[in-house]
């Protein structure tokens, strides 16, 4: 435990937030086997895009509802035994979801990959390494987070070969042995957090039954969970669609293209966390929600392959540091003993707006057999997205003394100008 005016934060604190970053970087290999290999299981289950698609829309709600009571659970027996459990169920959805049905698929990829297997990894994770930092915590759930990006640079291209090779239903069977074989040793190093841990200045003025920017409580959570999902949206499209979205417009290296834009994610996300660190969680969403609006609406406009590998790296740029700022505000906003469900809460309703883009997206092409409606609609969603964030952050604009006082001045240099103009 901290002495008064000290920080939890050492050599063991990056420890854990390493060790975390290696186990997301495995698990979030899972989901991609249905990204990379779409196409093929959708000529071989002879079936709609929109179906498939499904799949990887319920491994991101049930990562995200999962989150909620294997948070709960983690609190109580432990962050070794939870991760233990989600990888084994993870092995699991893998090995039923190869079996070549469509119910076996959904299944498999929705309850033992997304709420059994995911659910009682990231979210858990997430609030594990929070804990072992109050200085840099969103430098280090930056890193965390990355261990989707670093999956996406990893195992797309191995994947693809993969089911080239020997088919997508052995490809995943392998995945599952891979999970287990590289996830279980690491668990022997976790150790548990440095609990209980003194609140940080910074947390000290955000009781529980105070004011959150201004709101009740629970009115600014809901606000914020809002926000998670409508950026989310868009979020997913090029995520879950790229791969499919280059072979329908005769591009073969939508596969690269993944590991491209993941690459760029993973960098930028480092560049995000320290972002974080500087001006809050809520300005970091602001930010990053901006520019990935800019980039969704640049894969309206873009079909070449040239042209598609710097929207896809531009876009891993900006969207890559969204996630890890809502789970930053929350820590800066409410108390650290509630971080174990309000975390995973934002993190579900975020990860329900990835599902639903990935459904959506999918139902979109089966409608108007083109992305570009998709992508469009996207940019709406993102749209809606800032408006909320600039509505959390009002509050706060107008209770700060500074900037009171420069909208102040703002507002008295228009009305000179306008009245000398009007004496023009």
């Amino acid at each position: 435990m901290p002495k008064p005016g000290g920080t939890i934060e050492g050599p063991r604190s990056w420890r854990a937030a390493w060790l975390t970053l290696a186990i997301l970087s495995v698990s979030y290999g899972s989901p991609l086997l249905a990204v990379v290999g779409l196409r093929e299981m959708q000529a071989a289950l002879h079936t709609d895009r929109s179906v498939l698609s499904l799949a990887s829309a319920l491994v991101w709600i049930g990562n995200g509802a999962g989150g909620i009571p294997m948070g709960w659970l983690a609190d109580r027996i432990g962050i070794r035994r939870t991760v233990l459990f989600g990888a084994v169920m993870m092995a699991a959805g893998l090995a039923l979801s190869s079996t070549g049905s469509v119910r076996a698929l959904l299944v498999g990829h929705g309850l033992f990959i997304g709420f059994l297997g995911n659910g009682a990894i990231y979210a858990p994770l997430i609030v594990y390494v929070s804990r072992w930092f109050d200085r840099r915590r969103g430098t280090a759930i930056a890193l965390i987070s990355s261990g989707q990006y670093v999956a996406g640079m990893i195992w797309p291209s191995l994947l693809g070969i993969g089911i080239a090779r020997y088919g997508w239903q052995t490809a995943m069977l392998a995945y599952g042995g891979v999970v287990l074989a590289l996830v279980l040793p690491m668990l022997a190093l976790l150790r548990p957090s440095p609990e209980p841990v003194a609140a940080p200045a910074s947390e000290a003025g955000h009781p529980s039954a105070g004011r959150v920017l201004g709101l009740a409580p629970n009115t600014a959570m809901v606000l914020i969970c809002l926000a998670s999902f409508l950026c989310c949206v868009p979020m997913a499209i090029p995520s879950s669609h790229l791969v499919a979205f280059c072979g329908d417009i005769g591009i073969a290296d939508g596969a690269a293209m993944v590991s491209v834009m993941t690459a760029c994610a993973f960098l930028s996300r480092q560049f995000w966390g320290a972002f974080a660190d500087r001006f809050g969680g809520l300005r970091t969403v602001l930010a990053g929600s901006a520019f990935q609006m800019v980039t969704i609406a640049a894969f309206t406009l873009t079909r070449n392959e040239a042209g598609l590998f710097a929207v896809s790296a531009a876009f891993g740029l900006g969207f890559s540091g969204i996630i890890p700022a809502y789970a930053v505000a929350i820590r800066e906003l409410y108390p650290s003993k509630e971080a174990s469900w309000r975390i995973p809460t934002v993190l579900f309703t975020g990860m329900s707006g990835m599902a639903f883009g990935s459904w959506y997206a999918g139902w979109m092409v089966d409608l108007f057999a083109s992305y570009q409606p998709a992508f469009a609609s996207g940019v709406v969603f993102n749209l809606a997205n800032l408006i909320v964030v600039l509505v959390l952050l009002g509050g706060s604009i107008w209770r700060g003394g500074g900037s009171v006082a420069a909208v102040a001045r703002w507002i008295i240099l228009a009305r000179r100008w306008s009245g000398s103009r009007s004496r023009v």
